[in-house]
């Protein structure tokens, strides 16, 4: 029997039943409506952050770590706008996200009215689907069809634009049920191909990407590559993908990778890349699979399948469902002696990551830093990354046993870590650790959701390397333009000050000698804590002295 509700009240329960229990944004007059139907429903989450790009950005780590699309929400042009970040973001990590915003009413449209934009077009490059309600009885079935495009395939974000005098309308509304999501099945042919390549490899790799953690696969992941003993490295900013204290772990795949890594994944001659659209920066600027490697592509959405190479097998599948019918297959057949040369591979990696920065001059090296937080943290701990130089003693010297446990942009977006780690607070309800790195840089990008943090009582650690710069930015300028400086010095007000002014713990690490203990008070403390790390801005990145770049 139909029920007569307001629209927006409809299509707040049809997110409701489909599983969706957060909502990110700040407050705007266009979708009022909006927040007062969620008022009515106490299973989502309504969290009201200090900036639109903040909300997005926790839009972005609540789905990460759920599997569910979460709502951000601004307001018309100038919210969102801000918002653009985070769906960017989201579009480029496959994250599945359900942007509301608010729209102009429908007898000011096309005249210019306050902060007026045509938002269907202007976010539509970013997303998979953009559209414009123009009446409330559009919107439940227009909701009902974001959640479908943003959760199937490839997810992402979509975009509903929401004209403010829709929102009361009233609408006769008896429930729509979700579409049956459609599986990709892997082909029993291509399966004996991928088997008989891999047993055929001399020096095989494995790169796991963010379809093997959407799928749930991990597990799975970790049982073929053993049963084919062939080695895993994780795409660029997928460091849960793969256990990294594996024996047939390389670690990550990006610009902080170890040498010894990097020939390694370039002088492979099968590449089996699993979830992962192989992107620049996992593909070490496109360099891998090298010239004479084969390429076995596996994902779920068609358009990645062999655009950024050739694929002499190119599989529509998901992960979790080709992994365990290879794991079948693989166990009829025989499979090469790896171990020499995996236990190569593998102590040419330990003894990298076991090398330090190999640039430090004074203050702090970042890698001790990192390598204490992998020591003392428990394994179901949650990390986030900024975008910055910084991120490179994070894939190198961090510890990711465990899925969901690391949060990052593979957009190089700044400014992410904060929110996204109060977001995994919240998702999380304070039950396991959460720690934010980030470069000074990133860290003043967003640190005021602090405040978030604060007004909810939510223990959130942030680590700041801080060496006044930015840092990414400089080291590329010293390259190209040396000893021009121009726009990459910072100024950076007092850290330990800042973390007192949201009633958090402030911690300034000037020496090694201090690390392990300001760590160990780090996660002991209760509350928020911002631990300010002195970096010297010689050691720019990992085995990367600034001094001796710009020469």
């Amino acid at each position: 029997m139909p029920e007569t509700m307001r629209s927006v009240e409809a299509a707040v329960e049809i997110l409701r039943d489909r599983g969706v229990r957060y909502a990110f944004g700040v407050p705007g007059e266009s979708f009022l409506g909006l927040l007062d139907a969620l008022h009515d429903i106490p299973e989502i989450d309504l969290v009201s952050s200090r900036h639109e790009g903040g909300a997005a950005f926790m839009a972005d780590a609540a789905a990460k770590l759920t599997g569910q699309p979460a709502i951000c929400m601004g307001t018309r042009g100038v919210g969102s706008a801000n918002l653009a970040i985070g769906i960017h973001t989201a579009q480029q990590d496959s994250t599945p996200m359900i942007a509301m915003v608010g729209q102009v009413e429908t007898p000011f449209r096309h005249m210019e009215a306050l902060q007026e934009v045509e938002l269907a077009s202007f976010l539509s490059p970013i997303t998979k689907w953009s559209i414009e309600a123009t009446a409330g009885s559009e919107l439940p079935r227009l909701t009902s069809e974001a959640y479908r495009i943003a959760t199937s395939g490839r997810p992402g974000p979509v975009a509903i634009a929401l004209r403010g005098d829709i929102l009361d309308e009233t609408v006769e509304f008896s429930g729509l049920p979700p579409s049956a999501r459609a599986i990709a099945h892997p082909a029993p042919e291509q399966l004996a191909e991928i088997l008989e390549l891999l047993a055929a490899s001399e020096r095989p790799l494995i790169i796991a990407g963010g379809g093997i953690l959407r799928s749930g696969a991990v597990q799975l992941l970790q049982e073929f590559a053993e049963a084919t003993e062939t080695p895993v490295a994780t795409a660029f900013r997928r460091l849960d993908a793969f256990p990294t204290d594996h024996p047939l772990s390389l670690g990550s795949l990006s610009f902080g990778t170890p040498a010894p890594v990097r020939k390694r994944a370039q002088d492979a001659d099968l590449v089996l890349a699993i979830g992962t659209r192989l992107s620049e920066l996992t593909t070490l600027g496109f360099t891998v699979p090298g010239k004479h490697a084969r390429l076995v592509h596996i994902d779920v959405e068609p358009s990645v399948l062999g655009r950024s190479f050739a694929a002499t097998v190119a599989m529509l599948s998901d992960a979790r469902r080709c992994l365990a019918a290879l794991i079948d297959m693989a166990a009829m057949m025989t499979w090469p002696d790896r171990n020499d040369q995996n236990s190569r591979d593998r102590k040419a990696f330990e003894d990298a990551i076991r090398a330090g920065s190999g640039s430090v001059t004074s203050l702090v090296d970042p890698a001790l830093v990192v390598q204490a937080m992998a020591r003392r943290l428990p394994d179901d701990a949650v990390i986030t990354a900024d975008a910055g130089n910084f991120f490179g003693w994070v894939q190198r010297f961090g510890s990711f046993r465990q899925p969901g446990t690391f949060l990052g942009p593979t957009s190089g977006a700044m400014g992410y870590a904060v929110p996204a780690a109060v977001a995994a607070t919240i998702v999380h309800r304070g039950t396991r650790k959460v720690v934010a790195t980030a470069g000074d840089g990133g860290f003043f990008m967003t640190g005021n959701e602090l405040a978030v943090a604060a007004q909810r009582g939510l223990p959130v650690i942030c680590v700041v390397f801080n060496n006044s710069l930015y840092g990414t930015i400089r080291l590329h300028q010293e390259k190209e333009y040396p000893g021009r400086v121009s726009g990459t010095e910072l100024w950076t007000p007092d850290i330990v000050k800042y973390a007192e002014a949201f009633g958090g713990l402030g911690i300034r690490i000037d020496s090694n000698a201090d690390v392990d203990d300001a760590v160990r008070k780090a996660i002991e403390h209760p509350g928020i804590v911002v631990i300010d790390v002195a970096v010297d801005r010689n050691t720019i990145a990992p085995g990367v002295r600034l001094d001796e770049v710009s020469g």
